[in-house]
């Protein structure tokens, strides 16, 4: 999803250097304008969470319900990016 939105912004000429500016670049000029539903912000931002969880917190450990629906997140997140990259032929 990360590098999904990355390829984003790159089309567009903005970058960031830390995730959590990633995501709210794609918020800005993305999510706000209307080429994406709120709901994929919602995605990007509770994936972001579990991942700072899995990384920062001990004993932290996402259970398989909870790693299928992120692969389900990641899954349509991407091919809704892949969709609107290809429309403008980036």
């Amino acid at each position: 999803m990360f590098y999904a939105v990355l390829a984003l912004l790159t089309s567009i000429g903005k970058g960031a250097s830390k995730h959590s500016g990633v995501i709210a670049l794609f918020d800005q000029h993305f999510v706000k304008p209307g080429h994406f539903p709120k709901e994929m912000s919602k995605a990007i931002h509770k994936v972001f969470d579990l991942r700072q969880m899995g990384d920062y917190r001990e004993f932290f450990v996402l259970g398989e319900e909870q790693v299928q629906e992120v692969l389900d997140l990641a899954d349509g997140f991407v091919e809704k990016v892949k969709d609107l990259l290809e429309r403008k032929k980036i």
